[in-house]
């Protein structure tokens, strides 16, 4: 739990000092990486806490099958599997094109091209992101917990 806190501290730094100062692009690709990892970390806690208490008979090896494990553990909690989504958007978010929009301007957009669809990616956005992740991680205490 701990790293997971600790990459969130520096995720909202980014999210809440750097952008507001910088507006550019590449501030908001590294949250999203920044926020992947944290994911990433949540995932393989959780997936060791569900093997420790016999939810799951085996710990998957591939990024694919632990988001199907998690899938599977989390299916009633819509945030949790909302959460899920945005990671797998976020895993492949550096081989996806990319348009920058304002940067270095209060609208700043990183606009990603992801199954089809355009997601504009700004400040708006992004809290909305960081809400989501605040729930998941709220979830995934409470899981850690029983």
């Amino acid at each position: 739990m701990e790293d997971i806190i600790q990459e969130k501290i520096s995720a909202d730094h980014l999210l809440y000092v750097s952008l507001k100062y910088t507006k550019t692009c590449d501030v908001i690709l590294n949250l999203i990486l920044r926020w992947r990892k944290m994911i990433e970390t949540a995932i393989d806690v959780l997936l060791k806490h569900a093997k420790k208490k016999k939810k799951i008979s085996s710990m998957p090896g591939n990024p694919a099958k632990k988001i199907e494990e998690i899938r599977k553990l989390f299916k009633k909690d819509k945030n949790f599997l909302d959460v899920i989504d945005m990671y797998e958007m976020f895993r492949k978010v550096e081989d996806l094109r990319k348009e920058r929009i304002g940067e270095f301007r209060k609208n700043v957009t990183l606009k990603i091209f992801y199954r089809g669809e355009e997601i504009n990616v700004n400040l708006d956005q992004l809290k909305i992101y960081a809400d989501m992740l605040e729930k998941f991680i709220s979830a995934t205490k409470q899981f850690l917990l029983h």
